[in-house]
């Protein structure tokens, strides 16, 4: 049984320390935050579990052997390096790091340890993305053209990271997940509205080398919440909302007919229209999904989906958009 440790029980971290308190294939041991509310309130919900405010106890505690790390981003780095230096397997939230060189380390030392690491690109995890996936991987859509997601919402405005990097990951991720493919060239353009040097829309394009381009719009100054992803291949397309509540995925059997032979304008092309299928989305809370795969993981000595290497290829993506930011819109090649 793995006996592990939360770094960070507010915010999204609390869905950590739900979960891993509730899975009865792991020993949940400790609870790390700097919030001494925050660390009462889970004193009292679980039973048995100790709490700190020092990170530095768990990271020396040798009964834990793995550590979930659920802060802010600019102290991912530091954290998951001293939990990897330590000998524990280690689950960082997105984005794994703020540059691609910590990245590149953080993977160097997983691999010399023979540690797990692993990037909480929660949505490689969600069973809609996986339905997507297949049908791609089948061929059902054809051969797959491009991508676009939208990712939008009014706040929550933040003032360490723009929206780029706070909402972007998710995207990202799923888009090299379906792709199997990093970029060749992104460009990325956005304003900061609300304040001043933090970018609250930006529009991002990633064009890859055989031809698929993705399309990426984060906002957090957007009348609409919005959470969708649309793929459009050769003889069908489909779309993932996530705001919908029952009707996840729809496929559309709609497509472009384009005639071999050397025939009038009007007969070269063809648009065809047919059924729209709404199909059975499996069920399952896609952060369970991931907490029971990093423990998998661990007992197994397997690699994660989502492991340190799919987290430096999200970040090198995440670091050449912000370079095109602030070239004003230049592609920025990989």
């Amino acid at each position: 049984m793995v006996t592990l440790a939360v770094i960070g029980g507010g915010g999204w971290g609390k869905n950590h320390v739900r979960n891993f308190y509730e899975i009865q294939t792991c020993r949940l041991k400790t609870i790390c935050d700097l919030n001494e509310k925050t660390l009462a309130a889970h004193k009292a919900a679980c039973k048995g579990v100790e709490v700190t405010t020092k990170s530095d106890e768990i990271i020396a505690d040798p009964e834990v052997g793995a550590v979930v790390i659920a802060t802010d981003a600019p102290s991912h780095y530091k954290l998951a390096r001293q939990a990897l230096d330590a000998g524990k397997h280690v689950f960082v939230e997105k984005p794994m790091t703020l540059s691609p060189a910590d990245a590149e380390d953080l993977v160097r030392r997983a691999d010399a340890g023979k540690r797990v690491l692993m990037v909480g690109h929660l949505l490689e995890y969600h069973p809609c993305v996986l339905q997507l996936k297949d049908l791609v991987d089948k061929g059902q859509l054809g051969a797959l053209r491009y991508v676009y997601c939208q990712r939008l919402n009014l706040g929550v405005v933040r003032k360490d990271e723009n929206a780029w990097w706070s909402l972007a990951p998710h995207d990202v991720s799923i888009i090299l997940f379906i792709f199997q493919a990093e970029p060749v060239s992104v460009t990325a353009q956005g304003q900061a509205y609300l304040r001043q040097g933090v970018e609250d829309v930006v529009f991002a394009q990633l064009k890859f080398a055989d031809g698929r381009m993705a399309h990426i719009h984060v906002s957090w100054f957007d009348p609409h919440k919005v959470r969708k992803v649309t793929l459009v291949g050769s003889d069908k397309m489909a779309t993932f909302d996530d705001m919908d509540a029952s009707e996840k995925i729809r496929i559309y059997d709609k497509g472009v007919n384009v005639s071999g032979s050397v025939v009038g304008y009007d007969q070269a092309i063809s648009i065809r229209s047919g059924d729209i299928l709404i199909p059975r989305t499996p069920a399952g809370e896609p952060l369970r999904i991931e907490c029971l795969h990093f423990l998998e993981c661990i007992e197994k000595g397997t690699t994660p989906r989502s492991d340190g290497r799919d987290g430096l290829r999200v970040v090198r993506v995440l670091d050449a958009a912000t370079r095109s930011l602030k070239a004003g819109g230049a592609p920025v090649n990989l």
